[in-house]
């Protein structure tokens, strides 16, 4: 019989094996899956760290000062790039795109000078596109941004005609470039390697767009987004030029979207090949001094890194980066969204939160150019149209006001009888308006109603490319800037320039006239101050609306109008006599039937202030001479000795 302490032979040897077979599983799992693991995972931080060395070497960070944008632009080799609607050149040191014009764009109403996009480094406003590789072995040697190009094939790159660079590394590697250019502002780069040695290689896609300090037509206002942009992990990321530096990095990887810069009315966004896992990144980089006390601006980059690509021995592969550089035209990015199959390029538009609102305004506006070919003509169009659509609440408004009228006696009637019980006087006043079905607030609707559409047609003439420089008639030569006239000068005709804060030009001028006129023709409000500050509202609505876009206050002006007229006919066809003249003169005439019950109401609240020591409105309307009430004495009560 075997003794209690000691292991039986079998179990040693089960013991023995199950220890070799879990030496055996471990090595195993180190082996093949835990070592491939963390290379792939040194291989992704190698790429990294290459990426941000490049940012490093860039030649930002030793240029010894800025010059002419002209004069950088006549260093080095560069391919002439030509087409209808842009013209620049690709810089053979490193393949960058760095030079690219707008044709049909300029910067002012003069057309003396085209807009730029793209500037090279060493000039006031740098900013440039770059495809490459990274490669996770730092020994092979990838180009960058002092590679020396050679182009192979293609002479001008213009639409249809293509042109081809190639670099060796000297170490068995070929790279080439094939860039290409559509008819309007899409470009598309195919970039290739050739793997003539005998072992495989794994390289990694990249494309950035970079950018040294803010753009020259910079507004830096809430209106638009000015800054880094773009779409991935199924959601828009928007960042302005002044708060990168709080999230200096922006990180994502998804297999659908693109990223870029963006101003106002200019995109550079890439768009790397879809359903595959693309990093998307967005850095910035304060900028500083050198040793040589230049000083360096911020640097602002959007890059997308793709996948591992294998170049198998004596094999070639293929990526293809598309990007978008130019005019923010609504067509051109649907059009793009189509073609490379990206979703909501669109979004680089910024129609902001009303974008239910601002985007079929914008379509409205822009069917109406097509058939007048004048925005402002559009604009005028737009507002018929929609002044139409607001015809009913409009119309229940008007009617709102004239009931309001009808019940105005008893309104006082009420307020003299609880002059001392507000509680008691606002229950009162709401069992009247049940009793005569009268609504207090249907006169706000429609104003309710203009102040999100007045904010979305102020983002749709604020932003949209379409509007930039649109001329209307006479002087307004730019429907998205402001009237260039100024009531000081007497709007041009005295030979001196009005300062900026009192620029009120005519068409403001012209729309504080038909504020007024519509004031005159609404009741006015018994509460001398609600009296007071509707008649200062045209004034500071003036004020302020004076400095922005023309074909915002054309827009205010019509539809304003537009309410006058449609005022005048409801208020007639109710009975009400109404001497439009007399009422903007501020003169006086017999009062009809329905007036002269409003008037002997006002007049009885008027005494009530009186009575009660309340200054009067100092209002035109309210206005009325008379002899003061003096204040009745209290009676003295008896007291029982």
């Amino acid at each position: 019989m075997q003794q209690k302490d000691k292991m039986h032979p079998d179990d040693m040897r089960n013991l023995i094996l199950f220890g070799i077979l879990s030496l055996v599983l471990w090595l195993s799992y180190d082996h093949f899956i835990l070592q491939p693991k963390m290379e792939k995972m040194r291989a992704a931080q190698e790429v990294k760290e290459q990426i941000l060395t490049k940012q490093q070497e860039n030649p930002e960070l030793i240029v010894a000062a800025e010059r002419p944008r002209e004069d950088v632009l006549q260093e080095g080799s560069r391919i002439e790039i030509k087409s209808d609607l842009v013209y620049g050149s690709v810089n053979l040191t490193g393949a960058r795109l760095d030079d690219l014009s707008l044709t049909t764009y300029f910067k002012t109403i003069e057309k003396k000078e085209n807009s730029v996009v793209l500037s090279p480094v060493g000039s006031p406003h740098p900013k440039y596109v770059e495809q490459g590789w990274v490669s996770a072995d730092p020994n092979i040697k990838v180009p960058d941004s002092k590679t020396q190009w050679r182009q192979t094939a293609g002479d001008v790159l213009s639409p249809g005609n293509p042109v081809t660079l190639s670099w060796n590394n000297e170490q068995g590697l070929r790279f080439e470039k094939v860039i290409s250019i559509n008819e309007d502002y899409g470009f598309s780069v195919i970039e290739r390697v050739i793997n003539n040695t005998r072992s495989s290689v794994t390289l990694f896609p990249y494309g950035l767009v970079a950018q040294r300090g803010v753009p020259e037509e910079f507004l830096g206002r809430w209106i638009v987004h000015e800054g880094p942009i773009g779409y991935f992990g199924d959601e828009l990321f928007e960042e302005t030029y002044g708060k990168m530096d709080k999230t200096p990095v922006v990180e994502e990887t998804a297999n659908q979207g693109w990223v870029g810069l963006t101003s106002k009315n200019w995109l550079t966004a890439l768009v790397p090949p879809q359903g595959q896992d693309v990093k998307y990144r967005i850095t910035y980089r304060a900028g500083g001094l050198t040793a040589a006390g230049t000083e360096i601006k911020d640097r602002y980059q959007a890059d997308a890194t793709g996948p591992a690509m294998v170049v198998p021995a004596g094999g070639v592969v293929e990526n293809q980066m598309n990007f978008f550089t130019g005019a923010k035209k609504l067509n051109l990015l649907e059009k793009y969204e189509e073609e490379w199959d990206v979703p909501h390029l669109d979004l680089a538009v910024d129609f902001g939160l009303l974008y239910f609102l601002t985007r079929p305004f914008f379509a409205i506006i822009n069917f109406f150019y097509g058939f007048v070919g004048n925005f402002g003509i559009a604009i005028i169009l737009f507002t018929v149209v929609l002044r139409i659509c607001v015809f009913p609440l409009a119309n229940t408004s008007f009617r709102s006001f004239a009931k309001m009228r009808q019940i105005g006696p008893q309104m006082m009637e009420l307020r003299e009888k609880y002059v001392s019980d507000k509680q008691q006087l606002q229950q009162e006043l709401v069992k009247l308006y049940q009793r005569e079905k009268v609504n207090p607030m249907a006169g706000c609707l429609p104003i309710l109603i203009q102040i999100p559409i007045f904010f979305a047609l102020f983002k749709v003439l604020s932003n949209t490319i379409e509007m930039r420089h649109a001329p209307f008639f006479g002087w307004i030569q730019d429907l998205s800037a402001p009237d260039p006239t100024s009531f000081i000068n007497l709007f041009g005709l005295l030979p001196f320039d009005a300062p900026s804060f009192l620029s009120i030009g005519l068409w403001p001028c012209l729309m504080l006239l038909t504020m007024i006129i519509q004031r005159k023709l609404s009741p006015p409000p018994t509460d001398k101050l609600q009296a007071r500050m509707i008649a200062l509202m045209p004034w500071v609505m003036t004020i302020v609306l004076a400095q922005f876009a023309a074909g915002l206050v054309i827009y205010w002006t019509f539809n304003n109008l537009l309410s006058v007229i449609q005022q005048y006919i409801i208020m007639r066809r109710m009975g009400v006599d109404v001497d439009l003249i007399g009422n903007i003169l501020g003169k006086k005439k017999e009062p009809t039937p329905i007036e002269g019950v409003h008037a002997e109401a006002a007049l009885v609240e008027e005494r009530v202030e009186d009575a009660l020591g309340i200054d009067q409105a100092d209002t035109p309307e309210n206005a009325v001479k008379k002899k003061p009430i003096s204040k009745p004495k209290p009676k003295k009560s008896k007291k029982k000795k």
